[in-house]
């Protein structure tokens, strides 16, 4: 009987706990729903808060497809961001490996100077970055894009950190065993660290797809506009489709929830520190 009401005291000290979970999980939720919501009503129903579910969303779709280049500005999402994401990880890991692995005083120094780049705003470098590409003719180009982004001092700070789990006893035996030092990042160090890999891949594909400033700068040509730039230009004008416009922020946004959905507890590990 003593245990029997213990238990009930605990759950009825919980049930504030509970309510302020839901709570906080509604809110969470319902701009997704109201989202969702929105690209099926009129754009007259959206201004006016309607948040059931309505018909339009074929003809908000049609509206989007016939007024914007839908399909291309999502291939060039994906292309920009999977090339970006896939030489990001490459680089910063490799840098972060070396800096944790091999680092020195000369290493330490120059890891410092490479954090206080992450003080310095985005806009700042916009002007000089910009006329690198101009310069070297990459302007409108998938590289003008990726090449600015391909290392960050985030990232190389996420996985020098995330190295110092790595085990050295493993770095010395494969070397015994004839492996050179990056057959043993690309061998050892890669396939150990992959929820590292995962976790960064997540902020990386997210970055690269939400990118919309550096992209409004370096793709002036409508053929290489990606999808945050077709979002803006369906809110600009006199007057705004909403129905269309949150079909199009819809569309926008399904690739960074499956890409976050599918490595989401690689990505938890990977956050922890997690080796494999």
């Amino acid at each position: 009987m003593t245990k029997k009401k213990n238990k009930s005291m605990i759950q009825r000290r919980l049930i504030p706990t509970y309510v302020f979970l839901i709570i906080v999980s509604f809110v969470s939720v319902f701009p997704f729903y109201w989202m969702v919501s929105a690209a099926t009503n009129q754009s007259i129903d959206v201004a006016r808060g309607r948040i059931i579910p309505g018909t339009y969303a074929l003809t908000n779709f049609q509206n989007l497809i016939s007024s914007q280049n839908l399909g291309g500005a999502m291939a060039n999402s994906f292309r920009y961001a999977i090339l970006q994401t896939v030489l990001a990880l490459f680089v910063c890991s490799l840098a972060g490996f070396g800096f944790e692995l091999y680092h020195d005083k000369a290493k330490d120094t120059l890891f410092t100077i490479l954090l206080l780049a992450m003080m310095i705003p985005q806009v700042a470098t916009m002007i000089p970055l910009f006329k690198m590409m101009s310069n070297a003719g990459l302007l409108n180009s998938m590289w003008g894009f990726v090449l600015p982004a391909i290392s960050t001092p985030f990232l190389v700070m996420f996985f020098r950190q995330n190295s110092r789990s790595f085990p050295l006893d493993t770095m010395e035996a494969a070397r015994i065993d004839g492996l050179s030092e990056f057959g043993i990042f690309i061998r050892m160090y890669m396939p150990m660290m992959r929820s590292t890999y995962a976790a960064a891949a997540v902020i990386t594909f997210m970055n690269a797809w939400n990118a919309y400033l550096w992209p409004k700068v370096v793709l002036t040509q409508s053929d290489a506009q990606t999808m945050p730039m077709l979002i803006a230009n369906l809110s600009s004008g006199y007057t705004i489709d909403y129905g269309r416009l949150m079909m199009g922020v819809l569309f926008c946004s399904i690739p960074t929830m499956v890409v976050f959905f599918v490595l989401q507890k690689q990505f938890a590990e990977g956050l922890t520190g997690a080796v494999k």
